[in-house]
């Protein structure tokens, strides 16, 4: 079985990283493909059943094709709702823990989608941040962008920075963070034309989530 996998970056935290992966499940599962996803590092996690949880691995896991157990999609938990290299300080993150983690969900899925922490430099630990992750799995790159202002200077740097990383972005995904943002089109259309990967897809602004919906709006 030949897997797919891809690798879920945003331009910084809350931009819409979790919404743009449960999409993208329900997307590739619409083609007939198992799916799993993956969130290795997550903070801001509550004891659920006497363990740490977190809510978008939660739901990350719920849209899964299959049932894994919570550790293999969320090897590190933390309480702290803080930069994982603070919440980790006394279990900090090991990438080859999460690679390790990774391929056995390869051997599970045609599809495996790793949801990366905040941005692209979002510190894991002393020595690694999100683009050292996001090189270890050696797995191209979908840039999630948050509509909100300042969007146009984060995706720039953003894309940048994943390409002096020596990662390959594949396109960038919009998601409508902030419902009042004023000339929203014409930001994605400024987006778009200085970021030289197709636009993947542009997600609304939704309360509550229809993640079906989202899937819809989305090409690849």
């Amino acid at each position: 079985m030949s897997t797919q996998g891809y690798f879920i970056t945003g331009t910084d935290t809350d931009v819409g990283k979790t919404c743009a992966t449960i999409a993208l499940m329900r997307y590739f599962k619409r083609q007939g493909k198992t799916v799993l996803g993956m969130k290795p590092v997550a903070s801001g996690c509550k004891m659920q059943a006497d363990e740490l949880k977190n809510t978008d691995a939660l739901l990350i896991q719920e849209n899964a094709s299959i049932a894994v157990d919570y550790q293999l999609i969320n090897p590190y938990a933390y309480e702290l709702p803080v930069s994982p290299h603070i919440a980790g300080a006394h279990n900090p993150v090991e990438l080859a823990v999460i690679v390790e983690r990774y391929n056995t969900l390869l051997t599970l899925a045609d599809v495996v989608i790793v949801e990366g922490a905040g941005g692209w430099y979002a510190p894991l630990n002393a020595q690694h941040d999100i683009s050292d992750l996001a090189n270890a799995l050696a797995l191209p790159v979908i840039l999630v962008v948050g509509l909100r202002l300042g969007c146009i200077n984060h995706a720039k740097l953003s894309y940048q920075a994943i390409q002096l990383s020596g990662m390959a972005c594949i396109g960038w995904i919009a998601v409508c963070v902030d419902p009042d943002l004023l000339n929203r089109d014409e930001n994605i259309q400024t987006i778009t034309a200085v970021l030289p990967v197709p636009l993947l897809g542009i997600l609304p602004y939704q309360q509550p989530l229809d993640f079906e919906l989202l899937a819809d709006q989305l090409t690849l």
